[in-house]
């Protein structure tokens, strides 16, 4: 079996333990498009003790702010986020869900206060962590589906 090799980063962000299949939507949480000025490497099903299948996020030259990393939580629960300085490892943590998320959600009901000309901040409460299930503090509907809510 032939090994791909990815460089090391020098300085940036490396984030791992990402669900199968959901590197792609870290890439639009983080604003990565196609023009990008700093290497950005994507690893897809990669093979891994801990939860079988898991992706990789490589981004070079950046460090998430705590709102990015809040969003990474809700679609990716298990995901550390490596900060790597000078080719070495600075900080490593484990995210954390949040007990609400503030304003980085949009609720699906058009009804709802949050939706409509009022400056309202949107406010979902963790009713479940596994599986995670996410409830409007406004109009107590239950968000379907977190990653597509993401704003």
């Amino acid at each position: 079996m032939r090994e791909l090799r990815v460089q090391p980063i020098k300085n940036g962000t490396v984030i791992d333990h990402i669900p199968s299949g959901m590197a792609l939507k870290v890439l639009k949480i983080l604003g990565i498009s196609g023009n990008v000025a700093s290497t950005v490497t994507v690893a897809m099903h990669v093979a891994s003790a801990k939860m079988k299948w898991k992706d990789i996020v490589k981004v070079e030259d950046r460090e998430l702010n705590p709102r990015e990393v809040d969003k990474i939580c809700l679609i990716a629960p298990s995901a550390t986020v490596n900060v790597i300085r000078n080719y070495n490892v600075a900080e490593k943590r484990r995210v954390s869900l949040p007990e609400r998320a503030v304003g980085i959600l949009k609720c699906g009901n058009p009804n709802c206060i949050t939706n409509q000309k009022e400056p309202v901040e949107t406010v979902f409460l963790v009713s479940s962590k596994t599986p995670l299930l996410l409830r409007c503090r406004y109009c107590d509907r239950m968000l379907e589906d977190v990653a597509a809510a993401i704003v």
